[in-house]
C-alpha cells in the first residue's frame, strides 16, 4: 500500500481519510483546525504540521477543501503541498473548483504530477464507496492511481488535466438546476391551489419524479438536515457562470437558480442542506399568494390552510 496524504478534513475530506485508512492505506493528514485531524490521529493516522509536511512523507496527496481560495492558500507558498511535493508524488485535487483554479495549480506542476479529480455524491456515497471521480490527468498516473481511486468509487477518466473539473461543473449545472426547478414547481401548485398532496401527485409523473420524492419528507417536515451544505451550491453555481463567462456562453436557467441559492443563503440558510431552497423558493410563493386575483380568477381558494412546510435556521 502506498501512504497517502489527505489535506482538509471537513465532511468529505475526513469521510475521505476514513475509507482509505479501512481499506488499509497508510495516512498523513493535514486541517486548518487540528482537532479536525485528532480522530484520525487516534485510529492510527500521522498527523503533519503543514500541508507541505504532507506532502514530503507520502507517495499522492489528495486536497479536499472547500473553495478556490482555500485551494490557494493549502498548495501554495512555503508551506503549500507543491514546496513539499517530490518528483515522484502526486497532487489528486479532489476539492470543487473553477476551471481557473485547475490551471493555476498545473502551471506549478510538471504535467504528471497533478490529477484533476473532483467527485460527484456526498457523504454517504464516501462512506459507501459509491463516488464518481472524474479524472483529469495524463495516462501514466491515472494507471498508477486507479486502484486508490476506485476506493472511492467509479472513476471516469474524462481526458487531461482540466477534464475533471469540467465534468464537476458540468454534473452540478443539473444539481442547482434541477432544485431550482422543482422548488417553483411546488410554488406554481401552491400559487394555482392544488393540494401538496396533489402537487407531489403530480411531480411523480415528470421527469422530476425522483427527486421530487427525495425531497418530499425535507419539504414537508420543513427541516433540511446538510450533507451538501447550500453556500457549496451557491459556490459552486458562482464557478459555473464564471466558467460559461469565459467561453462566451449563456446559462439563463443556472442563473436563475443561482440567485434563488443566494437568496436563502442571505436570508441565514447557508449551512443547511441545498435542498434549503426549496424552503425559501415555497416562502417567497406564499408571501405574494395573498396579492390579489389574477386573469384567470384567484387561485387561493384550493390551497391547503396547512402547507406543511417552514423555512428553519433564520
Amino acid at each position: 500500500m502506498a501512504t497517502v496524504g489527505v489535506v482538509g478534513l471537513g465532511a468529505m475530506g475526513s469521510r475521505i481519510a476514513r475509507r482509505l485508512a479501512d481499506a488499509g492505506q497508510e495516512l498523513v493528514v493535514w486541517n486548518r483546525d487540528p482537532a479536525r485531524a485528532e480522530p484520525l490521529v487516534a485510529a492510527g493516522a500521522l498527523g503533519a504540521a503543514t500541508p507541505a509536511d504532507v506532502a514530503r512523507q507520502v507517495d499522492a496527496v489528495i486536497t479536499m477543501v472547500a473553495d478556490p481560495r482555500a485551494l490557494v492558500d493549502v498548495t501554495e507558498g512555503a508551506e503549500g503541498v507543491v514546496a513539499g511535493l517530490g518528483e515522484d508524488t502526486t497532487l489528486i485535487q479532489m476539492s470543487t473548483v473553477g476551471t481557473h483554479s485547475t490551471s493555476r495549480l498545473a502551471a506549478l506542476l510538471a504535467d504528471e504530477a497533478l490529477l484533476d479529480s473532483p467527485v460527484l455524491g456526498s457523504v454517504a456515497e464516501v462512506e459507501s464507496g459509491t463516488l464518481n471521480v472524474f479524472v483529469g490527468g495524463a495516462e501514466e498516473p491515472v494507471e498508477r492511481w486507479l486502484p486508490l481511486l476506485s476506493t472511492l468509487g467509479t472513476v471516469l477518466h474524462l481526458g487531461p488535466v482540466g477534464a475533471g473539473t469540467a465534468a464537476k461543473l458540468v454534473a452540478n449545472t443539473t444539481l442547482v438546476g434541477v432544485i431550482g426547478i422543482l422548488g417553483e414547481a411546488l410554488a406554481l401548485a401552491e400559487a394555482l391551489g392544488l393540494s401538496r398532496e396533489a402537487a407531489f401527485e403530480v411531480l411523480g409523473k415528470t421527469a422530476l419524479a425522483d427527486q421530487a420524492e427525495r425531497r418530499r419528507p425535507a419539504v414537508e417536515s420543513g427541516e433540511f438536515p446538510p450533507r451538501f451544505a447550500l453556500y457549496l451550491a451557491r459556490k459552486d453555481a458562482d464557478l459555473i457562470l464564471e466558467a460559461a463567462a469565459k467561453t462566451g456562453i449563456e446559462l439563463r436557467l443556472t442563473k436563475g437558480a443561482r440567485e434563488w441559492l443566494a437568496d436563502a443563503e442571505d436570508a441565514g440558510l447557508g449551512k443547511a442542506d441545498y435542498s434549503a431552497v426549496l424552503a425559501r423558493i415555497l416562502e417567497g410563493a406564499k408571501a405574494l399568494a395573498g396579492g390579489g386575483d389574477s386573469e384567470d380568477g384567484p387561485a387561493s381558494p384550493g390551497r391547503p390552510s396547512n402547507p406543511g412546510w417552514q423555512s428553519r435556521g433564520r
